[in-house]
């Protein structure tokens, strides 16, 4: 055996991933015996004779004291309502209709004695795991769409026979653009999930996987790629999982996974067994954390959420933050009261989700009878989010009206879910007499006003004075508060920033100090208007004089606001627009605010709003008499008449300020600093004093996940971390925290600009080998080897990372020579175009990921358009005209000849399934010509003609070689192909003709017997094989061959995967 089987897909991840689940307690289904639990038919994906059992054995009526069964009538109505939910409004919103009928049953009437009521059905039972049944099948075959082309999932889990969890397997060595193999899994499975393709499957998954030996990530239906992520286990069992990885299969479970499939899959099993007990390796560790049975039912049922047509199942941190406080809370101490607490996630790193999560599990533990939960939050946008979430647990939430609303409810004995804003509780609170001394009271309470250690605690202490408090907060608590919170049980849980940006939940941060020129000395301003000006014609720069040589008009505040208003707009514009990222810039008043937005408007390379709460709202640092200004009066005035509401100005300017579309900056005082997502936003400039939470909140802003984000930058104009070259904690603004708290919140941009020597350097020398690196031939047949030249991606996207945010420093700008400079913008032109011409030649599919989407804004912004070049999708060969005008721009005859024998082999590759032997001769002959041309045995032109040659033959699928009889008649040709490799050795007069005739009558025997979707019907399959096998017999006898049985075989299998392949 060569090792190279290891690293088959199959042996490596898809057998040892079902090895391991059937040890955890799944039974295991071959492909065949799945399809035969859909009635044969792979569009159905509920294996309904498995579900209609479960029913029945979970489910039962107790009425008047007797035990009665659901009839048939109402067990196949509750499958029909489960398998017939229509996808017309969307895969989430189809999937949250399967998802309610998961979680809450249905309801069907029955008579019982003559009396008619309506009782309730489950499909599974949730809090009892070891009552349902689990299966897990590899390949399981689903119909596309409107179509007969199937896909095969690589393993599919059910609970009771519905599909719960997906997972796609992949080699850990293969991998795009130095990206994990994991990544190429997700694709898979974001692509399964199309309308065009097998969303019907995962209208029921609540886990889909995407693995590899090293790696696993996870999601949840219609997850996008950005948010699949990494389950890392606080508790591990290594003991366990080593026992179950190396457990042997017994003779029946062994027979099960391994009689379907080629002996040789066996004896590798057997081979890795024999050389003794293995590691567990990332895969097993996931694989047995999420999938264990008591976890799978834990995830989907309690961790799972619709919030605003996205569904979200829980990151590791939010499920385990959520076991420990239900873990605190589940007991009374001795003074009665349920111990609370603070839970400490990092903003933006989905603390919010978890809040609403803990509500959703703390109303259905069932330890905890009656109990009433009141989440607490300042923000009326998570005020309407809360209230959307919890319809699994069959309690609908209350929003509080008000204080007095609030109380009333609280007052009622039965379960409450009631959401409500700060102002509303504290006015409930106050209310004389209200004092509620049940334990079963939960308080979570959202952390922007920090109140639970300020003043409202001693109210609500009065109020509630047995009620468990749960504290959430995105910052780290100050020295001050952490004595006060032990009053409150200290931290329950805590997700730091270091660990969020580790595990990409959020971006980095990059901090840059640009104090603005404040005073007149001239040699400062000159070198300020030297580098704003850098990219500007000299016309442009005499305009741009012209507006600031009114120093003298314009009192020093004034310059300096139009200096910052011009700075950030050309360094928004060159950086952050083209990719269209979003910036806000935080003014320390109204009136900056709006002066801000004059100054953008005259510049005009930017579109900017103003977001500011009403003159008669104190904001920032207003003094009193602010909002009485004309100025602010004014422009309220505009914005009313605009918008016709302060509601409708909030919501629309912010609606599209989360799209591609203008505004490009929003300018705030206070407003949208706490509490304001938006993935788009990059880029924060800051023009006002800021310290401890509010500095933190504010620079959380930029820290969400976007396609298009490397990092998210903070640009202080107010010098409020200086430089940034000391302990975070060392600085005024953030003193009041513990280091270990805050460490990594932000990095100097300093810091990633000195990686770009390094980066710059690991590049250029990767090219050594080359004697000479202005010879682009050379570079393109150094980089023929496919490893080689993934190598070379990475390190140009690695590079072209750095240089963007080095492009993005003043400093670097002000600092760098101009020679340099050059250097590092010309080096990526270079390297760039040497990309683009090497993907051509080789035939490589386009990557519009992370290089072309970050990096071509870039390139374009930094090198003139004429000298970049472009990268499109291959030409096919079959498209002649495109293919031969891409061909007529290539210079150099080897490198046409190489872009032919690439593209051709790329069909051939695409092609091979539908005539193996057709295009194995085509792959052949290109082989050898290419090393006949490295030998030096044909020269430069011939081995052009002779490439031109095997394109136009691929091309055009030239049979001319073959019997006359099978001229145009593709798929029988491509079956005496099959035969006559099969039949190599075979001695007889007319062999040709006789290898003819059988092909045809093959394809006589299939098109005959073909019906309507045979490619997934097992009993058409079996009676074309059954006939061509006799034929074969009888050809056998009448010519007297040595036809032995596995030759059989081989044909017959081969010609039926032909046949399935060209109709698929």
């Amino acid at each position: 055996m060569k090792n190279s089987k290891l690293w088959r897909e199959e042996y490596i991840s898809q057998i040892p991933a079902l090895q391991l689940l059937m040890q955890m307690g799944y039974q295991y289904l071959n492909p065949e015996e799945a399809l035969t639990l859909r009635d044969n038919k792979p569009k159905k994906v509920l294996l309904e004779p498995i579900l209609v059992e479960q029913i029945q054995k979970l489910n039962s009526i107790t009425f008047k004291g007797k035990e009665v069964e659901f009839s048939d009538a109402n067990i196949k109505s509750a499958v029909r309502e489960l398998r017939d939910i229509p996808l017309v409004g969307g895969l989430v919103s189809a999937s949250e209709k399967a998802y309610d009928l998961l979680t809450l049953g249905v309801a069907r009437e029955q008579t019982i004695d003559g009396d008619k009521k309506s009782f309730s059905l489950k499909f599974i039972d949730w809090e009892n795991p070891e009552n349902n049944v689990y299966h897990v099948t590899d390949e399981f075959e689903v119909e596309r769409v409107k179509s007969h082309e199937l896909r095969r999932p690589d393993v599919a889990l059910f609970v009771n026979g519905i599909p719960l969890v997906v997972i796609e397997c992949k080699r850990p060595d293969t991998s795009t653009e130095g990206e994990s193999s994991v990544w190429e899994a997700v694709s898979q499975n974001l692509r399964n999930q199309r309308a065009d393709e097998i969303p019907h499957l995962f209208l029921y998954s609540q886990l889909v996987l995407s693995i590899n030996k090293n790696e696993a990530l996870y999601a949840t239906t219609a997850t996008p790629k950005k948010f699949w992520a990494t389950w890392k286990e606080e508790n591990p069992q290594q003991i366990t999982i080593k026992e179950l990885v190396n457990k042997p299969l017994t003779a029946k479970e062994k027979s099960s996974l391994f009689s379907h499939r080629e002996p040789q899959v066996l004896r590798v099993f057997e081979d890795q067994i024999a050389a003794g007990d293995r590691l567990p390796t990332e895969q097993d560790k996931s694989l047995y954390a999420m999938l264990n049975h008591h976890r799978l039912l834990e995830l989907a049922f309690r961790n799972i959420v619709y919030d605003g047509g996205i569904k979200k199942i829980a990151r590791y941190q939010q499920y385990f933050a959520i076991q420990a406080t239900l873990e605190r809370v589940r007991n009374l101490g001795s003074d009665k009261r349920r111990r609370g607490g603070v839970i400490w996630h990092t903003t933006g790193s989905g603390k919010s989700l978890t809040m609403v999560m803990l509500a959703k599990s703390l109303a259905l533990e069932p330890s905890i009878r009656n109990p009433k939960i009141i989440l607490v939050t300042d923000r009326i946008d998570l005020d309407r989010q809360i209230w959307g979430t919890f319809k699994a647990c069959g309690t609908a939430p209350v929003r509080a009206r008000s204080g007095k609303h609030l109380v009333e409810h609280l007052q009622k004995n039965e379960d409450s879910i009631i959401t409500t804003v700060i102002g509303k509780f504290e006015e409930a609170a106050s209310s004389r007499g209200m004092v509620d001394e049940n334990a079963n009271i939960f308080v979570l309470v959202d952390e922007s006003h920090r109140s639970q250690y300020g003043s409202m605690n001693a109210k609500m202490q009065k109020v509630f004075p047995n009620a468990c408090y749960l504290g959430f907060t995105g910052t780290p608590l100050l020295k001050a508060e952490k004595s006060t919170s032990t009053k409150f049980g200290g931290i329950i849980h805590k997700y730091s920033i270091n660990q969020a940006v580790k595990d990409g939940a959020v971006v980095p941060l990059l901090y840059e100090g640009r104090l603005a020129v404040t005073d007149v000395n001239k040699t400062a301003i000159d070198q300020w208007f030297d580098r704003v000006t850098i990219d500007l014609s000299d016309e442009q720069k005499r305009d741009l004089k012209k507006k600031f040589s009114r120093a003298e008009a314009v009192n020093q505040a004034e310059q300096r606001l139009q200096q910052i208003a011009f700075d950030i707009s050309e360094h928004y514009t060159k950086i952050f627009k083209p990719n269209g990222l979003k910036a806000q810039l935080a003014a320390p008043s109204k009136e900056t605010a709006i002066k801000y937005k004059k100054y953008f408007d005259e510049i005009g390379m930017i579109e900017s709003e103003v977001i500011i709460s009403a003159p008669d709202t104190r904001e920032g640092n207003d003094d009193i008499e602010e909002d009485s200004l004309p100025l602010v009066q004014e422009f309220w005035k505009k914005m009313m008449q605009r918008f016709k509401s302060e509601s409708d100005y909030n919501k629309e300017i912010v609606d599209a300020f989360q799209t591609s579309e203008p505004p490009d900056l929003i300018i705030v005082v206070d407003k949208l600093l706490t509490g304001f997502d938006c993935p788009r936003n990059t880029v924060l400039y800051v023009d006002k004093s800021l310290k401890e939470h509010s500095l933190l909140q504010a620079i959380a802003r930029v820290n969400r996940l976007h396609d298009d984000k490397d990092f998210g930058y903070i640009i202080d104009y107010r010098g409020i971390l200086g430089e940034l070259d000391s302990a975070l904690s060392t600085y005024g603004a953030l003193e009041g925290y513990d280091e270990e708290d805050i460490s990594g919140t932000v990095t100097a941009i300093q810091e990633e600009i000195d990686k770009l020597p390094q980066k710059h350097s690991n590049l250029v020398s990767f090219f050594n080998e080359v004697k000479n690196r202005k010879d682009t031939e050379a570079l393109e047949q150094y980089l023929a080897d496919e490893a080689k030249r993934k190598e070379f991606y990475q390190l140009l996207t690695d590079f072209a990372k750095s240089l963007k945010v080095a492009l993005s420093s003043a400093t670097y700008i002000t600092d760098t020579p101009e020679s340099k400079v050059r250097l590092y913008k010309d080096d990526l032109k270079h390297y760039h175009n040497l990309r683009v011409s090497v993907m051509r030649r080789y035939a490589e599919t386009v990557d519009y990921s992370e290089y072309e989407n970050r990096i071509k804004a870039l390139v374009n912004r930094h090198i003139s358009s004429a000298e970049v070049q472009a990268l499109n999708e291959p030409v096919s060969i079959f498209d002649k005209e495109a293919f031969e005008k891409e061909l007529a721009n290539i210079n150099g005859k080897r490198a046409v000849a190489e872009t032919i024998a690439n593209r051709t082999k790329k069909t051939i590759k695409e092609k091979w399934d539908e005539d193996p032997a057709f295009y194995k001769k085509f792959s052949k002959l290109i082989e050898e010509t290419m090393e006949d041309y490295l030998q030096r045995r044909i020269t430069e032109i011939e081995l052009l003609e002779k490439m031109q040659e095997v394109q136009v033959a691929v091309r055009d699928k030239d049979h001319s070689d073959l019997p006359e009889k099978l001229h145009g008649k593709e798929q029988a040709a491509a079956f005496y192909g099959i035969a006559s490799e099969a039949l190599e050795k075979l001695s007889i007069n007319n062999k040709e003709e006789l290898l003819a005739d059988l092909a045809l009558k093959i394809d006589s025997i299939i098109e005959t017997r073909k019906i309507v979707n045979w490619v997934t019907n097992k009993n058409v399959q079996n009676e074309m094989m059954v006939e061509i096998e006799d034929y074969l017999f009888s050809i056998k006898g009448r010519y007297d061959i040595d036809l032995p049985l596995e030759t059989i075989d081989t044909v017959l299998e081969s010609v039926l995967e032909i046949a399935k392949r060209r109709d698929s």
